[in-house]
């Protein structure tokens, strides 16, 4: 079959990539629906499932309607949008189907367990009077009903806001039906009202129902007594459209786009199916809602990303065991981190391990008389960040500190805006965004005067430096003193100073001058090792796999008889196991309790293997389009550490989803096998090295 296959028909065999993230999300949805999830972390599940398709919707399925309106003009993509469009609605329309059966699968068995999601008709009397005082005193100071009759600016109806559509009527028939709409305050309240225990039973409403319950609070003073009220919701396109007006700064160019961005076109509107057609209509020709394709029917419930902030309800079963950070069997407390890197590497694995020794390393470089320069780059800082004080300490104390913050964070945009003028109103120099580049990579320079030279400190990291996102995203960090490396850290931070000027890298692979023909030649000597009958293999794990260029370089490996293993936990658009083109090919995603979200690379070189971790997936916009860094690894000690991690993930057969020519999203499960729940076992494999650590 190799030889017959042409790069034509080898494009049948690449997804599409919108295809390939529906499912990925699906194995987000297999989660809530696994019965060996905890249940409280099941319906979580559901939320992140409900987070992922909402910006999947202001994006890409924004980006495919801007394409249509682009086909209806005249200018054609490969790939027919239109189609793509029609595919999406109707596994979205499926997953819709599961969810919703999901959901309340696991709400009968939360009342099994005790906890009980009720609503405003099933409120006893005593609970009844707990949510009208909490009305009363904490909820109504938010609510200001918008009445319909009167509504014209449709741009205030916030994206992916929910609001109740109430319908008002008088039972003396005195009054004509009146419509409004009253806005959730999803982000000054919970979406969750805890209510009194009854008899070691626990109890929650949803915030949307607290207001059903007290709308006669709201509208009675007007003379109504009979309200109907029906959950609707906006979904806006989200991509910015960023002008090109020569006498603006960036920085006012993105808030022109962001305030844009509030006013994007709907791509969805959400609407609850028990809502009247004739109040349906009135509502769409109010928010000027057209067309079959952005309307979808819905329950009474929307916007169930709240749900991954589910309230610490019921008996501990229904949670995942408690992962406490590690400590770092090489960082003890009370030492020097500087000290350390002097006389080796260091790679930090969280959230197995504590991402606080990154702020320690930054606290203590505040504070060392030797340091005399500190730079970072920032994607997307914790809401309240401890790296960010280090940083802002670290100038009060007389030390450089520069600044790498990415602007164009998709969604993280007005965060960062804020944090460059409250870092520059510190003393921190704050390097501007890079027009026509993102800066996705993730890396730490600490300069020090060491007998009378600079001496350089780095961190090179596949994950942001957020303490929050660092407690649920699988990440690497290597910190070294390695000139070699660390020098060459401090010349991308040049870069970003001489913005048109690359330095030529030796050491480091930075995108987009080098990335993409470093992966290419890396497989290509494998596949020359393979045709000459030596050892060939490649392990790699990284979040997506979306370029078709490195797709196709992939199947020519495994034709040459390259033996590929892929650890991907997103779009995959290479499909695995076709006989004469990926049947070298092993590709697992594994979506479990954390977000994997580490790029390592593990190229056999003849048996002298090289391994490489960093920022970027095979995705064109990475390799192509934003500055990215790659490191190699050099410690043997930690080789063997990365080794051991991927070989666990690799044997996972409890989480690890596999996907073929005709299926997708299968469990790889065993039962000749001992189980292997990964990210359980690697805890197990960090805690076991700090216990020994102790016992010496």
């Amino acid at each position: 079959m190799a030889s017959t296959l042409t790069e034509k028909s080898i494009s049948q065999y690449i997804i599409n990539r919108e295809i390939s993230w529906l499912h990925f999300n699906e194995r987000v949805l297999q989660e809530a629906i696994d019965p060996d999830t905890p249940l409280i972390e099941r319906i979580k599940f559901l939320g992140i499932f409900s987070n992922n398709r909402d910006e999947f919707f202001r994006v890409r399925v924004a980006s495919l309607s801007r394409m249509i309106k682009l086909a209806k003009k005249g200018i054609q993509d490969k790939e027919d949008p239109q189609e793509v469009l029609n595919e999406i609605k109707k596994i979205v329309t499926s997953q819709e189907k599961l969810f919703t059966k999901t959901y309340f699968e696991i709400t009968k068995e939360l009342a099994k367990n005790g906890v009980h999601i009720i609503n405003e008709k099933n409120l006893t009397e005593e609970q009844g009077n707990f949510v009208k005082h909490y009305y009363q005193e904490q909820m109504r100071q938010y609510l200001f009903p918008i009445m319909l009759e009167n509504f014209q600016n449709i741009i205030s109806i916030k994206d992916g806001s929910i609001y109740l559509a109430i319908e008002l009527k008088s039972s003396d028939q005195k009054l004509k039906d009146n419509y409004a709409l009253v806005k959730i305050p999803q982000k000054s309240l919970s979406r969750f009202l805890i209510l009194p225990d009854e008899d070691d039973q626990h109890y929650i409403i949803l915030m949307d129902d607290v207001i059903r319950y007290c709308l006669e609070d709201i509208f009675a003073i007007f003379g109504y007594d009979t309200f109907n009220a029906y959950t609707i919701k906006i979904t806006r396109d989200a991509e910015l459209d960023i002008d090109d007006d020569i006498s603006k700064s960036f920085l006012e160019k993105m808030s022109d786009s962001l305030k844009q961005r509030k006013k994007g076109i709907p791509v969805r509107f959400v609407y609850d199916a028990a809502i009247p057609e004739k109040f349906l209509t009135r509502i769409r020709k109010k928010l000027k809602i057209s067309g079959e394709d952005n309307m979808r029917s819905g329950g009474r419930y929307h916007n169930f990303k709240d749900f991954m902030s589910f309230p610490k309800i019921g008996s501990k079963e229904l949670y995942y065991p408690a992962f406490p950070p590690l400590r770092h069997k090489d960082l003890l407390p009370n030492q020097s981190i500087i000290k350390v890197m002097k006389e080796k590497d260091v790679i930090l694995h969280y959230p197995y391990q504590s991402f606080d020794y990154i702020i320690d390393l930054l606290r203590e470089a505040s504070i060392d008389p030797l340091v005399a320069e500190i730079k970072m780059t920032f994607y997307r800082a914790a809401k309240y960040s401890n790296v960010v004080n280090a940083l802002v300490n670290a100038a009060r104390n007389g030390k450089k500190v520069t600044v790498f913050l990415e602007i164009q964070a998709r969604f993280d945009e007005e965060a960062n805006i804020m944090l460059a003028g409250k870092l520059q109103d510190e003393g921190v120099k704050i390097i501007p965004t890079i027009p026509g580049f993102k800066v996705h990579c993730k890396l730490i320079s600490i300069i020090r005067k060491e007998e009378e030279k600079d001496v350089y400190y780095a961190l090179i990291s596949t994950g942001n430096f957020n303490e929050s996102t660092a407690r649920v995203y699988v990440d690497y960090s290597l910190m070294t003193s390695n000139q070699t490396i660390a020098e060459e850290v401090d010349m991308v931070f040049k870069l970003f100073e001489s913005r048109y000027t690359p330095p030529e890298f030796k050491t480091l692979i930075v995108s987009p001058f080098y990335t993409r023909n470093f992966f290419i030649r890396s497989l290509d000597r494998e596949i020359a090792h393979a045709k000459a009958g030596k050892d060939a293999w490649v392990v790699i794990k990284m979040n997506s796999l979306v370029d078709k260029k490195m797709t196709r370089k992939l199947y020519q490996a495994s034709q040459a008889g390259v033996k590929l293993k892929l650890i991907i936990r997103g779009i995959c658009v290479l499909i695995p196991g076709i006989k004469g083109l990926s049947d070298n090919i092993e590709v697992i995603s594994i979506v479990d309790r954390f977000l994997e979200h580490s790029r390592v690379f593990v190229f056999c070189n003849n048996n002298h293997p090289k391994y490489y971790i960093g920022s970027a997936d095979w995705m064109p916009r990475n390799l192509d389009h934003r500055i990215e860094v790659i490191t190699p690894v050099n410690d043997t000690e930690i080789q063997r550490q990365l080794w051991d991690v991927l070989q666990i993930q690799l044997n996972d057969n409890c989480k690890a989803r596999i996907s073929g020519e005709k299926f997708i999203n299968r469990y790889r499960k065993s039962r000749s096998k001992k189980p292997v729940r990964s990210q359980f076992e690697i805890y197990n494999y960090f805690k076991k090295q700090t216990e020994e650590l102790f016992i010496r």
